[in-house]
């Protein structure tokens, strides 16, 4: 019969070395991660495709109410601002003046809406698949430059039949379509994050889009506001967004200096957005 061993003697814990768990330190700003995500690019323009497809699944008209939306301002529009009020128009023709801001805020507008409802629409995402959360704004906000684009392109018919001639600037117009998304994308990040815990984004983002869409120059060109107010106001990412584009699109008058604070102001949405987003993602999966 062998004898049995002794069990090894237990560790005293006043000398045992304790476990220690290595976690990355929350102090300061978190890692955005942007290299991940751009490894999981694919994920994303799938997102994107099946926003696409859902957008204008069983529609009657499709594609066409990207024309429809802003075509339907632009009657409104010239009608009560341009025939009734008179509004200034910066020398065109009201119906060309306030068509490209029509196209614009169609896409901002409906890409915000789109990115702050895309996290709490889609909960199986954050829930049983890891990905990057901040693909799921961004490929909010991507199906809608197809629109945009599509809606531009009727400036052309307003070319002929008011008789205006683009300059060379044209060319410009895709640039300030991108800084258009990066626009929708900064408050879209913002809002998407704060709408996983707090559904009161659903109820106010309608009373607050309104609210941007009459302090920007939509119906009256941004000459209205002069003097150093005219900084205060180029706050607004809209506003030099707004004059770029009529600039390029229908020779509007170029953007004025202090339209650099619109560019200033749309940096630090996105930056601050993309920041904010990564400080709370890990909490979305426990909130949502």
């Amino acid at each position: 019969m062998t004898a049995l061993q002794a069990a090894p003697p237990r560790p005293d814990p006043a000398t045992h070395d304790e476990w220690t768990e290595n976690r990355p330190s929350r102090r300061g700003l978190p890692r955005l991660e942007l290299g991940e995500a751009w490894r999981h690019r694919d994920l994303g323009i799938v997102l994107a495709q099946r926003t696409l497809k859902v957008r204008y699944r069983q529609t009657l008209l499709g594609v066409a109410w990207a024309l429809l939306q802003p075509l339907a301002g632009l009657l409104i529009f010239t009608i009560v601002f341009g025939r009734l009020a008179k509004l200034p128009s910066d020398g065109l023709p009201y119906a060309v003046f306030v068509y490209p801001a029509m196209c614009l805020w169609t896409y901002v507008s409906t890409s915000v809406s789109a990115a702050a409802a895309e996290l709490p629409q889609n909960p199986h995402l954050v829930t049983r698949v890891y990905f990057p959360r901040i693909l799921s704004p961004a490929a909010a906000v991507l199906p809608g430059l197809l629109d945009f684009t599509v809606a531009l392109a009727l400036t052309a018919v307003l070319f002929v039949v008011y008789d205006v001639a683009p300059g060379p600037q044209i060319l410009l117009v895709p640039l300030w379509m991108a800084a258009a998304a990066m626009v929708a994308f900064g408050i879209g990040t913002w809002l998407a994050a704060i709408n996983v815990k707090y559904r009161d984004v659903r109820q106010i983002l309608p009373f607050l889009l309104q609210t941007w869409f009459f302090l920007s120059p939509m119906v009256f060109p941004s000459s209205v506001v002069s003097g150093d107010w005219r900084w205060v106001y180029a706050l607004n990412p809209l506003v030099g967004l707004v004059d770029g584009l009529r600039w390029s699109l229908v020779d509007g008058p170029p953007p004025p200096l202090a339209d650099i604070a619109s560019l200033v102001s749309a940096v630090v949405i996105v930056v601050s957005g993309l920041y904010y987003f990564r400080s709370v993602e890990d909490s979305f999966a426990d909130v949502i």
